[in-house]
């Protein structure tokens, strides 16, 4: 026997029986690449998970020894769990963001390790302000809720290189009646996110220039239910100046959404229906694919949804009967100041991405389960598998809770906001 070969052999052998006797090897890449040996799979690497360009370019039937269909199962489950973590990853960022910014304002500063930390926080500092106020204050948020909007043509392409059913540029995507946005080069029916500030015919929804009349969610310069109002707080109707955010008529531009109730021009977002084909248009409700894999549409799901485009929340804080001015002054600053980006999540997200998310950790379950024996490689390429599948996967899961109790503890900040001082 040649000394090559018996180096060959010396090296070939431990590895093979690492590979047939510890299945827990989970270590993807730590195995060693042998090119051209027969019958000895190379290690090579896992794809990049942190990049969708390489997920869609990784060789999954070769890189893996599996079967085409089980290799597109697969690439959908590592999209779709690389977008979840993506996006939770955001939204904890986010929340982070408005919730210790509104602890700090409020006098509860701190460094908080994620989201949920920072808006217990939050919620325990509007508690104590609250109870500076008095047993005796009312106060009010006035809301236009945030729209977080999903491009249906970026679904319909990912519908198309993900399922094999399914022709590139031909996948029919729905939206959910009524919850249709986009360029409208038509009669727009609905309403109309002004591109710039504008003349608004019908209901103004957001800040007015001029003059206006209808509900003010900050101060109002002119007559409150009839009366002379110089700067105060107005519960009814204003007829003035508000300054700040407005539902009603507006005589000057208004900034913001413009209600629609007669078809006319839209030079912004028309939202509702357009008399021509909407161009570029997004989806504000629910997206109803077209019929495709499970694995591919929790993929499409998380990918298009991690790219929406949210518009802010709009707020006013009303506060009355508070016992000291000063902390009333302190609050609505810091809720104004800080609640937009907190409602981004509680209403923007929601509930559709918790169940956007328990769809992929339901996709990413069930490969787990099954791709031990998928692999057709034998136990060194099934030890590969696993371990380049592992720590995406977990991620996965680990982002779907935490998504859930950001959404969820969102929501308590929202209800925490307004109320009486026991409320929080």
């Amino acid at each position: 026997m040649s000394s090559s070969k018996k180096a060959w052999r010396a090296v070939s052998w431990p590895i093979l029986a690492i590979g047939l006797t510890a299945p827990w090897i989970t270590n993807c890449g730590s195995l060693p690449g042998m090119p051209n040996v027969p019958g000895v799979p190379g290690g090579g690497a896992c794809p990049d998970t942190s990049s969708a360009e390489a997920l869609e370019q990784f060789d999954y039937v070769g890189g893996f020894k599996l079967d085409v269909e089980t290799a597109g199962k697969l690439k959908a489950g590592l999209g779709a769990a690389t977008e979840l973590k993506g996006f939770a990853d955001s939204v904890d960022a986010d929340l982070k963001t408005g919730c210790s910014g509104l602890a700090t304002d409020l006098g509860e500063g701190g460094t908080f390790a994620s989201g949920t930390d920072a808006c217990k926080a939050a919620i325990k500092a509007m508690g104590d302000v609250k109870a500076k106020m008095g047993a005796n204050i009312s106060i009010k948020l006035d809301v236009k809720a945030p729209e977080c909007r999903a491009s249906m043509d970026a679904y319909a392409d990912c519908a198309g290189h993900c399922d094999a059913t399914i022709k590139p540029g031909e996948a029919k995507v729905e939206c959910e009646p009524g919850k249709l946005a986009g360029s409208c080069t038509g009669s727009c029916s609905g309403s109309c996110d002004m591109s710039a500030s504008a003349k608004c015919t019908e209901r103004c929804s957001g800040s007015c220039d001029a003059s206006m009349k209808g509900s003010c969610s900050g101060n109002c310069d002119g007559k409150c239910d009839g009366k002379t109002s110089k700067g105060a707080s107005c519960s009814g109707t204003c007829e003035g100046k508000c300054d700040a955010h407005i539902e009603g008529s507006c005589s000057g531009s208004c900034s913001g959404s413009c209600s629609m109730k007669a078809s006319a021009t839209c030079s912004g977002t028309c939202n509702g229906s357009c008399s021509v084909q909407m161009q570029a248009p997004k989806c504000t409700g629910e997206i109803t694919p077209p019929k495709m894999s499970a694995d591919c549409k929790a993929h499409c799901d998380a990918k298009v949804q991690a790219k929406a485009e949210c518009t802010p929340a709009q707020i006013g804080v009303k506060i009355e009967g508070s016992a000291d001015a000063t902390a009333a002054a302190t609050y609505k600053k810091a809720l104004e100041k800080n609640l937009p980006i907190i409602l981004k999540i509680a209403m923007g997200v929601g509930e559709r991405g918790i169940k956007m998310a328990g769809n992929v950790q339901a996709s990413v379950e069930g490969l787990q389960a099954s791709v031990k024996g998928a692999s057709k490689g034998g136990p060194l390429m099934t030890a590969k598998l696993v371990g380049c599948v592992v720590s995406p996967f977990k991620g996965a899961i680990d982002a779907a809770a935490s998504l859930k109790a950001n959404v969820s503890v969102s929501v308590d900040v929202k209800a925490s906001a307004s109320g009486s001082a026991h409320a929080g």
